[in-house]
């Protein structure tokens, strides 16, 4: 009987985790510290963050969002980082191969908070917005750092111009 209950328990609940997952969203810890201060403040302390994927299309992302993406160096790896500029947008750059670049439409520039110390748009270019995977709400993990994750962007890094329209049309 108790074997019964597990089996139809896992039938039903299997699906509904695997859902839940893919369409709402996901905690995931987050290494390294290209995302300091905002994420992982102390070394030795990882923060895992609420990755939510419902409703997160690529045109409703905006300048200060925290994504997760895959990564266009190495497609197995998802990375972290702030959104600078959307489509449209011109950013200056830091370390990159032209110090002022416009945002091709489709795309976003996206950079680490630790500037220096993180391996984003200065480095790769303009990141295709499809590979979007999910938007950072929350810190869940540790305790003491539970918190809704706020939508900022430094002044220091806001777009030299901003895009009449970002969204798609």
């Amino acid at each position: 009987m108790a074997f019964r209950f597990f089996a139809k328990s896992l039938l039903y609940g299997l699906p509904l985790g695997i859902t839940f997952f893919d369409c709402v969203g996901y905690v995931a810890r987050v290494d390294g510290t290209s995302m300091q201060p905002a994420l992982n403040p102390v070394a030795d302390v990882r923060d895992y963050v609420f990755l939510l994927r419902w409703g997160n299309h690529n045109s409703d992302v905006e300048r200060g969002d925290i994504i997760s993406l895959v990564s266009p160096k190495d497609p197995s790896q998802k990375i972290i980082k702030r959104v600078v500029g959307l489509q449209g947008d011109v950013v200056s750059t830091i370390g990159y191969r032209d110090p002022i670049v416009s945002v091709p439409q489709g795309h976003c520039w996206v950079e680490g908070d630790h500037t220096g110390h993180s391996m984003d748009s200065n480095t790769f270019g303009p990141v295709a917005l499809g590979l979007m995977t999910a938007k950072a709400v929350a810190i869940v993990w540790p305790p003491e750092r539970w918190r809704l994750l706020e939508n900022e962007l430094p002044r220091r890094r806001a777009p030299i111009q901003v895009a009449k329209t970002s969204h798609y049309n």
